[in-house]
């Protein structure tokens, strides 16, 4: 894989191609419409920018699921030993293109063979014992009657029609509400991990889907915006908890969910109503997120370069079927770390294999004023409960008590 030059300015490394590159290339690999190499490169690059913003049609099953079996403390399932499958904590087992859904417990035992097992806390729906293949995810519950709450299903008024929601009353802060938003290649199944920590700090609860995500109407030929367009979608939950009694919000994001949240807190009509960000591995900087993933997939240097390049620039629609380019540079809250005002707590484990940790802690770092980090370990992408569901709960209950009860005087959007 080609090296960046040590000589090339970081904003032409992180915003984009570079005269240089383009050179190379001719201005959209024209004048190398001949060589192999130029057709390799475009080809990834067309490849590298369709898949960052095309919803999978189909779950990818990585997983052999070689056994079920009755032990002494109840049922477990045999699986092959994998980075994500010896994890500690407790995770769901999809299996059956996703139509069966198991909660995994800890790993009970583990063999000479490569293989372990994990102890089977419930089977919500299919039939576990015949299934060959699966895929291990952080999302353990389905409904939230799964975590003892009672729910109504609601519908968000959007601009492309309805988009189903769950609404959780509050008790003792049922005007405070907390919305909260799933990230990228997931539902609204996965913020159910936060909402007895929110229940119990009294809050009502809003759990929203968004466009595209397979619940809510697709628009804009179905690409994801990340973050530019779907907090439009949020910005519609707010104003249907306004109307339904909130007076404060408090916004929960999860990865491509932070994105989205910080673009409502930037960007919507209700943004003063927002009393606090909690976001776990969030997305705050695509560009890194770009590089991160091009360098993880054994993507040429240039050609995730041009990836970018095609997502952010009118040209590029044709390739990606966006119906317009994306502002990555608004997504660069690194960048913009100083225009963030809402008292923000960020979750984030160190081992991030998909959102890189170190753009957290740069944010971080830049305006602490405003931004809380708490590191985890061990974790991966957005999994920081399944690992230690005691100290997110904890963490994130006493720091929104702190804010309830001291809030930071003037820490609000700045008027546009």
């Amino acid at each position: 894989m080609p090296k960046r030059s040590n000589s090339q300015p970081e904003t032409a490394r992180r915003r984009g191609l570079g005269p240089t590159a383009w050179t190379f290339l001719g201005l959209g690999i024209g004048a190398a419409a001949g060589s192999a190499v130029a057709g390799v490169i475009g080809g990834l690059a067309t490849l590298f920018a369709r898949e960052v913003v095309t919803p999978a049609k189909e779950p990818l099953e990585d997983i052999d699921i070689l056994a079920v079996i009755q032990t002494a403390h109840g049922l477990e399932v045999v699986l092959p030993v994998t980075e994500e499958s010896v994890k500690p904590g407790t995770y769901s087992l999809w299996f059956d293109g996703d139509r069966g859904h198991a909660r995994l417990g800890e790993v009970t035992k583990r063999g000479v063979d490569g293989t372990l097992q994990r102890s089977i806390i419930t089977v919500d729906k299919g039939e576990l014992s015949k299934a060959k293949r699966g895929r291990i995810g952080g999302s353990v519950y389905l409904l939230p009657s799964d975590v003892g709450l009672e729910y109504q299903d609601v519908e968000v008024p959007v601009s492309a029609g309805k988009a189903p929601a769950w609404l959780i009353p509050g008790t003792t802060r049922q005007d405070t509400w907390a919305i909260m938003v799933h990230g990228r290649g997931t539902r609204r199944l996965e913020t159910l991990r936060a909402l007895p920590t929110a229940h119990a700090a009294g809050m009502t609860s809003l759990i929203v889907s968004y466009r595209n995500d397979g619940e809510a109407p697709d628009v804009n030929n179905g690409r994801y915006g990340l973050g530019t367009t779907e907090w439009r979608d949020i910005d519609s939950a707010m104003a249907y908890a306004i109307e339904h009694g909130a007076r404060d919000i408090v916004l929960f994001g999860w990865s491509m969910g932070g994105s989205i949240t910080l673009q409502v807190a930037d960007r919507s009509q209700h943004r003063t109503r927002i009393q606090a960000l909690v976001l776990d591995g969030p997305a705050v900087n695509w560009f890194d997120i770009l590089d991160h993933q091009a360098k993880l997939n054994k993507i040429p240097y240039v050609s995730g370069r041009l990836g970018t390049w095609l997502l952010s620039h009118p040209f590029g629609k044709r390739i990606t079927g966006l119906t317009a380019p994306l502002d990555l540079r608004a997504l660069d809250w690194v960048a913009r770390a100083e225009e963030l005002r809402v008292p923000t707590l960020i979750l984030h484990s160190e081992d991030d294999d998909f959102v890189p940790f170190a753009s957290s802690a740069a944010l971080a770092a830049k305006n602490p004023r405003v931004v809380e980090l708490v590191r985890f370990r061990t974790a991966g992408h957005v999994r920081e409960w399944n690992v230690d569901p005691t100290r997110w709960e904890d963490t994130v209950a006493n720091w929104l008590e702190s804010v309830f009860t001291a809030p930071v005087p003037g820490m609000v959007p700045a008027a546009k």
